[in-house]
């Protein structure tokens, strides 16, 4: 195993042991009469993801001496298994009459949700054996499930065994891939967002868990042209950047670490159900490394700032009341999202005093804000050349996603979660319409980029 994960390992909250490596699905069995001597096992997947590893994970179990619940549980290959509340409550239904048993799922992010759902939901502990890099989430805490048409994480425990074997993350579907990589490059603005709000006293930083993210983050994404071809060691460092990456958030208990205002594009999205349809549904990851793109863009912007631009008196004129943020909310956003999002919007709302004090603080601090974040963010070109290099989307057209709703989307995005980011430090100074006004200018990044071609 990786001499990171297994140092991450010792410090996690629930997971409590991991193989990592090449040839290592044939050691799920032992890793299950390791963690359950005295349980049996209820294998789930779908045709897909048991054709993929389904004989070697059951030959590891009879090997092992562990006891079936059952015959394992498959879900159909087709359509595209989809993390839907529907199918949670299915397998939980499937799970409970099974006593002293344990599931082991075999998935990438989708079977690892639902399963990771179903045994929260039941009070019981479950174990996934990865079938491709294509989530940072396999060893966080909650699942990111969809319930009505929209889609949010809800609280669940982390597994507590994961088998990640390399070759099998090189053989899977290229897509699942790609999406992986979306997923986790926007860990480089989620950290110049952490570095804003520690700087603010907002959140402070912990730096063991910003370094179990960002100590091999730009190992993982630094080679996109042999994660593109399926290269073995770029592959194992994409794989081990997602699994530090969940290792953090759990030791954090929260998604901080690896979550910031790109996050935020892909929620509006997802929350609004846009590609839910698809066959394959469009993925958490493909977005995700759309909104880093558009996270990157407004954090070059915010960076050519300068102490004059920090005007307490031009904020302060700029101040919405609680009201008429409510009533902006309820107009921009659907219904269904919008009644959460005013109480994210509105708790983000300072009194006049503390406004002006947030504001001399960042006057105060801005050349160590500057120097911290400059080091930490890429260009957003670079970032538009990493994801493309990779196969991966990076303009919102693949998305389907037109120019007036991207847009919008960067307003929507202020507005759905309570995390101090970028976002909210423009939307303080008054500053953010004419952030996006120039980002959208024919001088602005997305000016000069209106279609995926665009270089």
């Amino acid at each position: 195993m990786s001499e990171l994960i297994n140092k991450a390992l010792k410090t996690a909250t629930e997971t409590k042991d991991i193989i990592f490596g090449d040839d290592v699905n044939k050691e799920a069995g032992a890793l299950f009469a390791r963690l359950y001597p005295d349980q049996k096992v209820l294998v789930v997947a779908d045709e897909n993801t048991y054709g993929a590893v389904g004989d070697t994970v059951v030959a590891s179990l009879r090997e092992a001496g562990v006891e079936f619940a059952d015959e394992p549980y498959i879900f159909p290959g087709t359509p595209t298994l989809y993390g839907d509340y529907v199918n949670v409550s299915k397998l939980r239904e499937v799970i409970r009459p099974y006593e002293n048993t344990v599931v082991m799922s075999l998935g990438a992010g989708t079977l690892n949700d639902i399963a990771k759902l179903a045994s929260g939901e039941l009070g019981r502990e479950y174990i996934n054996v990865c079938t491709a890099a294509s989530v940072d989430g396999f060893c966080s805490f909650g699942a990111s499930i969809s319930k009505d048409g929209f889609k949010i994480t809800r609280n669940c425990p982390a597994p507590a065994g994961l088998v990640m074997d390399i070759q099998t993350m090189m053989e899977a579907p290229y897509r699942l891939t790609a999406t992986g990589y979306g997923d986790l490059i926007e860990k480089i603005p989620a950290g110049a967002d952490w570095i804003l709000s520690d700087e603010l006293g907002i959140e402070p930083i912990d730096d063991y868990v910003w370094s179990l993210v960002q100590g091999p983050l730009m190992d993982s994404l630094g080679d996109p042209e042999a994660v593109r071809n399926c290269e073995h060691d770029a592959i194992a460092k994409l794989g081990e950047g997602q699994v530090m990456s969940g290792l953090a958030m759990q030791a954090h208990q929260s998604s901080r670490p690896a979550s910031g205002a790109g996050h935020q594009f892909s929620h509006v999205w997802e929350m609004e159900g846009h590609g839910l349809d698809w066959e394959p549904p469009l993925s958490h990851g493909n977005k995700v490394g759309v909104g880093t793109v558009a996270s990157l863009a407004i954090w070059e912007e915010f960076l050519k700032l300068t102490e004059a631009d920090f005007d307490a008196e031009r904020a302060v004129a700029a101040m919405k009341t609680p009201e008429e943020v409510e009533a902006n909310v309820r107009a921009t956003l659907i219904p269904t999202i919008a009644e959460e999002a005013v109480k994210h919007s509105v708790g983000k709302l300072l009194p006049e005093d503390q406004l002006r004090e947030r504001i001399a603080l960042l006057k105060e601090k801005w050349p160590t804000i500057k120097a911290r974040c400059e080091a930490q963010i890429i260009p957003a070109q670079q970032a538009w050349d990493m994801l493309k290099t990779a196969g991966a989307p990076y303009h919102p057209e693949m998305l389907k996603i037109d120019w007036d709703r991207f847009r919008e989307t960067h307003y929507k995005a202020q507005m759905i979660r309570p995390r101090y980011t970028v976002l909210d430090v423009l939307m303080d100074l008054g500053l953010y319409d004419d952030v996006v006004a120039r980002l959208f200018s024919p001088e602005g990044f997305w000016g000069r980029h209106p279609h995926p071609d665009a270089e």
